[in-house]
């Protein structure tokens, strides 16, 4: 049992390494228009809009804590904030939210 589950673990790790390593060997001599460029900018935005508005709409306690918490995810990406700078700014106001109610 213990093989198996080591080599499962092997293998999820080789699977999620190759698509991180691929464009770092391979692609890096490519030079993209600055259209695709900020397509691909802006993907993990959107990933991150994908996973987290549907969950805004489910929130049953309190719901001005995910409105509060996807308001404040907008206004930092559209200041320019990267994408972990979004999150974390999101959960400091959904903290001081939570403090303050």
């Amino acid at each position: 049992m213990h093989n198996n589950l080591f080599l499962i673990i092997l293998g999820m790790g080789i699977v999620t390494y190759i698509p991180r390593m691929l464009p770092l060997t391979v692609f890096h001599r490519i030079h993209l228009p600055p259209f695709w460029r900020g397509v691909l900018r802006n993907v993990p935005y959107a990933t991150l809009g994908a996973l987290i508005v549907p969950g805004i709409f489910l929130i049953q306690d309190d719901p001005v804590f995910g409105i509060l918490g996807f308001v404040s995810a907008v206004i930092a990406a559209w200041l320019g904030a990267n994408v972990m700078g979004v999150v974390f700014i999101s959960v400091l106001v959904l903290t001081v939210y939570t403090m303050v109610s």
